[in-house]
């Protein structure tokens, strides 16, 4: 009812598999986009690497001369090599000669040490042998002297003895009397049993008390068993009440309950009535209205095609724009490219100089090239008048550029050229037909006084033959073209291109990067083009949308009045069913208040017959239980306090047994001790007498004491005499074996410091093998046989572009000369030099550069023949979707023409393209015409019309382009009786080849149906499914008859 163009050409799509089609052409565009990106990435990769060739080229030429010059020089000092060779290994072999002398002589003197050693082991082994005589000696000496020592002391113990055991002694005793502490230890007794006595008494008491005690506690006990009892009957007399009255309660609130559903279902049945007739009265005031909604699409259809026509003009500008901005955004990418790789370029330069402002070296500044600024298109003329000054760098002064070169030398970081700022002025050479190639050069402060210098004497020509001319007419000065050629007396440098330096590469990078700003302006350029484009299109879109939003505003505003309608007249017949339904509750709800009411009399008067039962009595109050309790506390309380006094009674008991043990014991100690006094007075009696008899028997021992000693003495001196004898031979043997072991530790050192030096040699020889295998890849052996002096030296190898000899004749091996290998050596080298940095990976970059770009243009074929085939699929895909779309449009408008027809009677009906010249994009819009009437446009018809019309328009794509089955949903709802009836019949066309699954309320269309299925609702209010099938219904009425 309410689909565009658009979407009524996606119905027909559908139904004729147009989808399959359009998804194979996205995913077919999807490849073009992505190998449209590929083939612009393909042909920038490309052209860079076209454009890199040809230096590459010129620097793959440099390497083939350097590995001529490395060759040679390889080859002269692996000749210098195997001469320093041979001569280290002959000062080896005299050097092992003398090593031998020596090395006998180290062995005479060893043995005259060894004989000096063995005599001075023997006189040890004697002195070792004699120890124990000596030592024997002086213990015995030792032994005697202290023996006799201890006995003087001994006597002087024993005469102290005598001394003390001489004094008189006292015979008094001391201490307490036993009988005493014998009478108080009966005393403390007699106390002790008086204690234990009335200790007694006490625990007889306390037995008494603890026995009332317990009587008191159980008659406790059995009283407030009778009150707990008495307490529970009471409450579960209370509990049955409280149920009762609350069964009371709750049959009351459903009594209450279901007055108030009953009032609020005669409220509903009221409210049901009256939503019925309004419904009735709103379906009618509709049905007036949508008769005015149709005068304004006229005017909104007009606005609308105007605003399209807008926003197609907008989206050109757009693409137009969007074109534009992608080929500035190539552009740019390009030159940010061609930016990077020369800067890459500029990193991968790493000369002396490089190195010296990358390590802040004192006095140097910074490039040449950099401060220049050199007018457009004589870049090659300035870098070849510079030469190798173009890769200079600028040094303060003569001082900082000698501590520069010496730092690259000992860094071993290359080589650089150092321009040195002079006070001095020189003249500007000047020619006819010729500038001052200064001129062009602009630079300021000492750099520009340091340029002036370096091309003072150089002009410029317009080219190579006024050049030459030039140079003839004045010697003195260097003359140079644009294309970068050089004229100086004698000399003529030009051909090629100039190889790659610091000033035409940092020109370039000028001149690329002022490229790039200029292409950065332009994306901005093209970018604002773009966003006022996209903004013009994007108010003609909002334009267009407005108006389309109007145009189906309308068009849903009849939808809405239709669908209204529809929706009133379902809510009529629902007010009035829910009604009855209602109804039949509220009939329900009546008899259940009366069953209510019944039940609420029979529990009120089972409650009163509960609350006029007699009540239990206890036979014991709660003032007797306390009285109880009370009479229970007090006797704990006596128990207690004569519980503790019994404890005091027999604590006091204890201490009195204590002090009687206690006396008992002092009286037997003190009995003890006077027995022990009269032992000790017997004692000291009897070790008087023995300490008389020692003294005299101390002084005969001291007396043969003292002949021992002497005779021990005596012999300690003799052996002492010996052992001095014969240290004084080891001292003088020790010495002469001090004196050998000196000259054996001089020749020692001698034969040490003579294989020293044999090592370093044997170093050196290794080292030079070292550096002839590592450098060289050369082993020692193939050194001396191949590159030994003997060997002849063949002639040097000729660089490619080097002219052949005047006479023509080879030339042959020459004897080896060691002057003229360290010429020939350092003359390649020279070579190497000149050239220049060479890039030793040059010819392996070249041919893998060539390699890549033939591989690149291979692919770039690729990608081209892979859009053309994407091309030639999409073109397929578009003719199979028009072939396919105007077939299906064909059948369905043929079919829609007679089944409008039908539906309409005297009327015209057609599908039209809105745009017949492109199939791939046109919608379908529908003229309809009925009887009557000379609109043509679908939302200028009646709701039923309307309805009606997007029913033949199905009907008619499900006759061109059938499907097994159709499912309708209230499509005739807005229909009249008439064409109800016409629908029906197409109904009964469509049933002979398709299922249909119709969802109604009109009784026609369910009288035509095969089987009925329904949702009703039962008297509890859950939904049931219902079915029927008619035909089953219709033979039994048949067999019926």
């Amino acid at each position: 009812l309410i689909a565009t163009p658009e979407e009524r050409r996606g119905f027909i799509e559908e139904a004729a598999g147009v989808l399959k089609h359009r998804r194979r052409k996205e995913k077919a565009l999807r490849k073009l986009e992505a190998a449209q990106g590929n083939l612009v990435r393909l042909q920038d990769l490309t052209n860079e690497l076209r454009r890199q060739l040809k230096p590459l080229g010129r620097q793959a030429e440099l390497a083939r001369k350097a590995a001529v010059f490395q060759a040679d020089a390889r080859d002269a000092r692996l000749r210098l090599l195997a001469d320093d060779l041979l001569e280290l290994q002959s000062a080896l072999d005299k050097e092992i000669a003398d090593e031998n002398i020596l090395r006998e002589r180290q062995a005479r003197v060893e043995q005259q040490l060894k004989e000096v050693d063995a005599e001075i082991a023997q006189l040890e082994e004697s002195a070792v042998s004699g120890a124990p005589k000596m030592s024997k000696a002086q213990d015995a000496w030792f032994t005697l002297s202290a023996l006799r020592e201890r006995y003087f002391g001994l006597r002087q113990v024993v005469s102290e003895r005598i001394r003390l055991t001489s004094q008189p002694i006292d015979e008094q005793p001391r201490g307490l009397d036993p009988e005493v502490l014998d009478q108080q230890a009966a005393l403390a007794r007699t106390e002790s049993s008086a204690l234990k006595t009335q200790a007694e008494t006490h625990q007889l008491k306390l037995d008494q008390l603890t026995a009332a005690r317990i009587d008191l506690e159980q008659n406790l006990v059995d009283a407030e068993s009778l009150l707990t009892s008495a307490a529970q009957s009471a409450a579960d007399r209370r509990e049955q009440l409280a149920k009762l009255a609350g069964e009371v309660a709750a049959a009351e609130s459903r009594r209450d309950t279901r007055s108030a559903e009953i009032d609020r279902l005669n409220t509903q049945v009221a409210d049901a009535t009256k939503r019925a007739a309004e419904a009735e009265a709103a379906y009618r005031r509709e049905e007036a209205e949508i008769a005015g909604l149709d005068a304004g699409e006229l005017q909104l259809d007009s606005v609308h095609e105007q605003a399209a026509g807008l926003v197609n003009s907008a989206q050109t500008q757009l693409d137009k724009a969007r074109a534009n901005l992608n080929a500035a955004e190539r552009e740019l990418a390009a030159s940010e490219a061609t930016v990077a790789a020369i800067e890459a370029a500029i990193r991968r330069n790493g000369d002396g100089g490089k190195k010296l402002i990358e390590n802040n070296i004192a006095g140097i500044s910074a490039k040449l090239a950099s401060q220049l600024q050199i007018t457009p298109g004589y870049e090659a003329a300035v870098a070849a008048a510079l030469s190798v000054a173009a890769d200079a760098v600028i040094a303060n002064d003569e001082n900082s550029a000698t501590a520069a070169v010496a730092y690259l030398r000992d860094s071993n970081q290359g080589r650089a050229a150092i321009v040195i700022p002079v006070s001095v002025e020189t003249s500007i050479a000047t020619a006819s037909n010729a500038q001052s190639l200064i001129s062009f050069i602009t630079a300021t402060g000492e750099v520009a006084r340091a340029v002036k210098n370096l091309v003072a004497d150089c002009v410029i020509a317009p080219d190579l033959a006024t050049a030459i001319a030039i140079n003839q007419n004045q010697p003195q000065l260097r003359v140079v073209t644009k294309a970068g050629d050089l004229v100086m007396r004698g000399l003529v440098i030009g051909g090629g291109e100039l190889a790659d330096n610091a000033v035409t590469t940092q020109s370039a990078l000028t001149a690329a990067t002022e490229n790039f700003a200029v292409k950065q302006a332009a994306v901005v350029t093209a970018r604002n083009e773009f966003a006022a484009a996209q903004q013009a299109q994007q108010v003609a879109q909002s334009s267009l949308d407005d108006a389309l939003a109007k145009v189906k505003e309308a068009e849903a505003a009849q939808a809405r009045i239709a669908l209204r309608l529809a929706e009133l007249s379902q809510q009529s017949r629902a007010a009035a069913a829910e009604a009855e339904r209602l109804r039949s509750l509220l009939t329900q709800a009546e008899q259940s208040l009366a069953a209510d009411r019944s039940e609420i009399e029979q529990l009120q008067q089972r409650l009163e017959v509960a609350r006029t039962a007699p009540t239990t009595i206890t036979p014991i109050t709660a003032e007797q239980r306390d009285l109880l309790v009370q009479q229970v506390s007090t006797a704990r309380s006596t128990e207690v306090e004569e519980r503790l006094t019994l404890r005091t009674a027999e604590e006091r008991y204890q201490v009195a047994i204590a002090r009687v043990a206690e006396l008992e014991q002092l009286a037997t100690a003190e009995r003890d001790s006077r027995i022990n006094e009269v032992q000790r007075r017997e004692r000291l009696k009897r070790e008087a007498a023995v300490a008389a008899a020692v003294s005299i028997a101390i002084n005969q021992v001291l007396e043969r004491l003292e002949i021992s000693v002497n005779a021990a003495s005596a012999l300690k001196a003799d052996l002492e005499q010996q052992r001095a004898e014969r240290d004084t031979r080891l001292q003088s043997l020790r010495h002469r074996a001090r004196e050998l072991e000196t000259e054996r530790a001089a020749l020692v050192d001698s034969v040490h410091r003579d294989e020293l030096a044999r090592t370093e040699q044997r170093g050196r020889i290794a080292a030079i093998e070292d550096k002839a295998l590592s450098d060289f890849g050369v082993s020692p052996d193939v050194l001396i046989a191949e590159y030994g002096p003997d060997q002849l030296v063949p002639p040097s190898l000729k660089a490619p572009g080097d002219e052949e000899t005047g006479s023509g004749e080879p030339e042959v091996a020459k004897p080896y000369v060691r002057s003229e290998q360290e010429k020939r050596a350092k003359e390649a080298e020279r070579q190497l030099a000149l050239l220049g940095r060479v890039n030793p990976l040059a010819l392996e970059e070249f041919q893998a550069m060539e390699e890549r770009h033939k591989f690149l243009g291979e692919q770039l074929e690729d990608v081209k023949r892979t859009k053309s085939d994407l091309e030639q699929v999409i073109k397929e895909v578009d003719d199979r979707v028009q072939q396919v779309f105007a077939e299906a449009f064909a059948d369905t408008a043929r079919e829609f023409e007679g089944v409008f027809s039908r539906l309409f009677p005297g009327g015209e009906g057609k599908l039209i393209l809105v745009d017949p010249d492109n199939l791939l994009i046109s919608g379908v819009d529908v003229e309809a015409r009925p009887a009557g009437k000379k609109v043509k446009r679908l939302s200028l018809l009646s709701g039923g019309e309307r309805s009606l019309v997007a029913v033949a328009f199905l009907v008619s794509l499900f006759k061109a382009r059938p499907s097994p089955f159709y499912v309708l949903d209230e499509v005739e709802a807005a229909l009249d009786d008439v064409n109800l009836g016409r629908l029906l019949q197409i109904y009964e066309e469509l049933r002979e080849n398709s299922q249909l699954i119709v969802i109604t309320h009109q009784k026609r269309t369910m009288e035509i149906a095969d089987a009925l299925y329904g949702v009703s609702m039962r008297n509890d209010g859950v939904s049931a499914v219902i079915s029927q099938r008619i035909r089953d219904v219709s033979d039994e009425l048949v067999e019926s008859q």
